[in-house]
């Protein structure tokens, strides 16, 4: 994992600035490559092959070629196999990818199992590749301006440039609707992000787009059963592994954290997990907030494992937050970012490389808002004297089935027109979001059923723009590679040969994947309730010191680009009511303070 910056010119002071700008994300070293037509940056974060000689940029033997490189190439071992009669000085994956693309080209990228984001400049051709994986573990921005291409892993490297610090207002308001800004927009109108499995290639000052994922090629094959699966991940969990540092667990108590441990304690003796709770009053509910962290105790000691817990106070999240808002880069509202940000630090000194169990939801129908969903789908197929009582006692739920793809998502995902009104001065394009997701993910007739398409939204748009995006940035921060085998594209393969009925019941989330492992896993997670893990931020608004922060914060002087956003007075009224207990005004409220202080430490303009 590493910090990876360049730009379409020959710039040495320019790079530095640069590389600069994302050292946090590389300790281990900096490096830069200067040639007529382009500039290469790396910041090192050694994991495999620690020596000098495996440093980037690396060229390749013939001096054909040069990589910056970001993440890890999980099957590289098998690639070098194929590829033997290159050259190799090094014993890492960052060579392999140069002999990949000596010998295959631009289709070497379909072969490769793993999290990377890079740039390749090709000397012959005089053209420079951006390519990012399939899953969209490692992010990647560029700015293009007509002429000239600047890319980078972090935003901030690009402002480095003389680039317009400018806000999208469309992507502002997707970030106000569904608390992220989804891919290809970021909240600077002049940068954006390279979608997923694509490969944007620079050449003679223009630039093309494209996917390289071919679907044919990686559809899983096998057998679609219990074994098969426990098969699968115990592979992607083998193979993600090998690092030549320390290695760790983010241990959740859930499920898909609980797997990993399972399958890493079959190929390892010994292993450090890591999870943080939340120090609160004993008027302040902290079990509700700390029950996961209960768990992930008890499933450590279960595995054998030593087992490493953090807290944090509201005070200390104060003390965290703009330095949250700073390495997100643009705005999420999700207070989960504080805790990460606060376990990251505590984890570096045990360990340089994380496994999560990010994606597990996403491929195997875990969240709560799938099974309403399809709760409303079974509602039609009710007699209608039942649909008619269950009207009166839950008319949503009835609703749901009868409205489009996209205002069926809308309805578990979007804040609704009433809260945005309440805080936005009048001008704004309230339905640009769903014209947005309406567009990209429900274009037409829907193949399958509904649960299905929002599982394959979620996976293509909130865990990448959000959850991952979050997790990358809040990891880096403090140097840490965050690995997630759900990922592995053996995986993902397998999951979309799974139906739905498979993953998603009524009364039963993850139905095949939590058959599959039992007898594996501890009985108890079977008897636990499904929880998403969330942060005390509500509680937080509510202490003297984040409190004040955020009085501050939501002032219409604390930033003098955004003052005619807002409706100041209403906004004032409703933190007020929150931290008088009155109202509950939490995902609002963290929205507008998180956009605040980002549009300050950015310095944005209209």
């Amino acid at each position: 994992m590493c910090g990876i910056n360049g730009f379409s010119w020959e710039d040495r002071a320019l790079i530095d600035k640069m590389n600069d700008a994302t050292k946090h994300r590389g300790p281990d070293g900096t490096g830069a490559f200067c040639t007529e037509g382009v500039s290469l940056g790396h910041n090192r974060l050694a994991i495999i092959d620690l020596r000098p000689e495996a440093a980037q940029p690396m060229t390749s033997a013939d001096g054909a070629t040069t990589i910056v490189f970001n993440g890890e190439i999980y099957n590289f071992k098998e690639l070098k196999k194929e590829l033997s009669d290159y050259p190799y000085r090094t014993t890492g994956d960052t060579e392999v990818i140069l002999a990949a693309y000596q010998k295959w080209g631009s289709e070497a990228f379909t072969r490769l199992n793993g999290i990377f984001a890079f740039a390749l400049w090709d000397a012959t051709q005089k053209k420079l590749m951006l390519v990012r994986d399939r899953h969209g573990v490692k992010p990647l921005y560029y700015h293009y301006d007509g002429k000239r291409l600047i890319f980078s892993s972090e935003i901030k490297a690009i402002l480095e440039h003389d680039v317009a610090r400018e806000l999208d207002r469309d992507a502002f308001m997707h970030y106000l609707r569904v608390l992220y800004v989804p891919a290809p927009q970021t909240m600077f109108k002049q940068v954006k992000k390279l979608l997923p499995g694509h490969m944007l290639t620079f050449e003679n000052g223009a630039i093309s787009d494209a996917s390289f994922v071919d679907i044919q090629r990686d559809a899983y094959r096998g057998r679609v059963t219990d074994s098969a699966l426990c098969e699968v991940i115990d592979a992607a969990v083998l193979r993600q592994l090998v690092s030549d540092r320390p290695l760790g667990i983010y241990l959740s108590g859930g499920f898909d954290s609980s797997i990993i441990l399972d399958s890493v304690s079959r190929v390892r003796d010994s292993i450090n997990t890591f999870s943080v709770g939340f120090a609160l009053g004993a008027d302040e509910t902290p079990e509700k907030y700390n029950t996961d962290q209960a768990l992930a105790r008890r499933t450590a000691a279960h595995y054998g494992a030593t087992h490493h817990e953090v807290m944090l106070s509201s005070d200390e999240a104060a003390d965290l937050f703009e330095s949250m808002v700073w390495h997100l880069d643009e705005p999420i509202g999700n207070p989960t970012a504080i805790p990460m940000l606060h376990l990251a630090h505590f984890t570096k000194p045990l360990a340089t490389v994380v496994c999560g169990g990010d994606g597990g939801d996403e491929l195997f129908g875990g969240y709560e808002r799938y099974r309403l969903s399809l709760l409303s789908s079974y509602y039609r197929m009710l007699p209608s004297a039942l649909r008619t009582v269950g009207d009166k006692l839950n008319g949503s739920v009835g609703k749901l089935d009868t409205v489009p793809g996209v205002d069926r998502f809308a309805r578990f995902l979007f804040q609704k027109d009433e809260a945005l009104n309440k805080v936005l001065q009048p001008g704004f394009d309230l339905d640009v979001t769903r014209r947005f997701f309406a567009s990209t993910f429900f274009p037409g007739p829907m193949k399958g059923s509904f649960e299905k398409v929002f599982m394959d939204t979620d996976r293509q748009s909130w865990l990448i723009d959000e959850s991952l995006m979050r997790t990358d940035k809040m990891s880096m921060a403090s140097a840490i590679e965050a690995r997630v085998p759900f990922l592995d594209n053996e995986v993902v393969a397998f999951a979309t040969q799974v139906p739905r009925s498979q993953k998603l019941t009524l009364t039963q989330s993850k139905r095949m994947l939590k058959r599959a492992f039992r007898g594996r896993l501890p009985e108890y997670l079977y008897h636990e309730p499904k929880r998403g893990w969330f942060a005390p931020a509500g509680v937080w608004l509510r202490h003297k010191r984040f409190g004040a922060l955020a009085r501050e914060i939501l002032s219409p002087d604390y930033c003098a680009a955004t003052r005619g956003l807002f409706k100041w007075d209403e906004i004032g009224a409703m933190l007020t009511a929150h931290q008088d207990s009155r109202e509950y005004h939490l995902t609002m409220l963290w929205a507008l303070i998180v956009f605040q202080s980002w549009a300050k430490q950015y310095r944005i303009h209209l």
